[in-house]
């Protein structure tokens, strides 16, 4: 995409949604980063479910080295990976009393050093939590970036790198909210809605999903004639 369509995307998305944010439920930075570590091969949705009734109680990395791993466990046991997280919740909990004056780090470095973060949970609380233009490239984002043409790349630092260089003010703060919440919810996986796109016309992929009911999208779901029908072979022979 040039430049000008790069604005225009966002700008258009924008306008669709003018103050994205998490889908994730949280109470304050720390319970953000639990629930970001939670949301790793899972749905914010299931997070949600799970991190209510805990989130109640637990607002604090005390509180949650108090609760114990056990019973950190049972809270978020729909979870996938429930058992690996548990102990990296209560880890990184652990971290921040004894590294951090039970505080959440403002920068990467010392987040990516916490139990169970890596670069994109990094990013996300960089960016919820601290309001820093940070770009957390998840399967969605990855997806729309190499499908639209916006920031093709083989793998996601390339992707978030491509997304730093591109993406103009004033969008870079919502950019990625944007981004994923496009991929989640329209340019999906297996068959994105096309026909309820802001941006299709300047999105490179093809062929675009027709609405559903459309005459192109009866066209496509036509059961092919059988091949003896298009062979002529199902024919009488004719009388000499």
């Amino acid at each position: 995409m040039t430049r000008e369509q790069v604005f225009e995307f966002f700008r258009r998305l924008a306008e669709e949604n003018p103050s994205p944010t998490t889908e994730l439920e949280y109470e304050n930075p720390y319970t953000l980063l639990v629930a970001v570590v939670l949301s790793a091969q899972a749905t914010d949705a299931s997070v949600n479910i799970a991190t209510r009734p805990l989130f109640e109680h637990v607002k604090t990395p005390e509180q949650m080295v108090s609760l114990g791993e056990t019973k950190v466990r049972d809270a978020i046991k729909t979870i996938g990976l429930f058992n690996t997280k548990a102990k990296n919740v209560i880890a990184l909990s652990e971290a921040l009393i004894r590294d951090h004056g039970s505080k959440v780090p403002g920068s990467r470095e010392e987040l990516e050093k916490l139990p169970g973060v890596g670069r994109k949970t990094a990013n996300v609380v960089l960016n919820t939590a601290f309001h820093e233009e940070t770009f957390a490239v998840d399967t969605h984002i990855f997806r729309v970036c190499n499908r639209t043409g916006l920031a093709p790349g083989k793998d996601v630092l390339k992707v978030e790198l491509k997304l730093e260089k591109v993406v103009p003010q004033p969008f870079r703060l919502n950019a990625h909210h944007w981004l994923i919440l496009h991929g989640r919810y329209i340019c999906k996986a297996r068959k994105p809605e096309c026909w309820r796109c802001p941006v299709i016309d300047l999105c490179r992929y093809k062929p675009k999903t027709p609405e559903p009911g459309s005459k192109a999208s009866a066209s496509r779901n036509a059961s092919p004639r059988s091949s003896a029908v298009r062979t002529g072979k199902a024919q009488k022979p004719r009388t000499p």
